[in-house]
């Protein structure tokens, strides 16, 4: 079983995967640098923790309740409201024309 604090970091992973967010994006967002984001998102022994205060800015930020960033990665990427979504998640689209011989 997962943790809940993995869980979150997971979460938060993809939320900024689907908006298209760098941590530099969500620190600005949260009132937080990129080190710390960085730091959040590292977890373990040398990491820092989410804290309650942050779900509260994460949740205002991704315009979701606190609750549905622990019901999945799924859940909470699925309750983004549309104007949060990136147009093309996870990355640029690229169009790949066949060139045709000439006659």
């Amino acid at each position: 079983m997962v943790s809940s604090e993995a869980l979150l970091r997971l979460t938060v992973a993809a939320l900024m995967y689907a908006t298209g967010e760098s941590q530099a994006d969500l620190g600005r967002g949260l009132g937080l640098s990129q080190g710390q984001v960085s730091r959040k998102q590292s977890g373990g022994s040398g990491g820092s923790s989410w804290t309650l205060a942050d779900l509260d800015r994460l949740s205002a930020h991704y315009g979701i309740p606190v609750s549905d960033l622990f019901c999945g990665v799924d859940h909470a990427v699925k309750c983004l409201p549309v104007r949060r979504r990136a147009d093309t998640i996870g990355g640029l689209q690229t169009t790949i024309t066949v060139d045709t011989p000439q006659r």
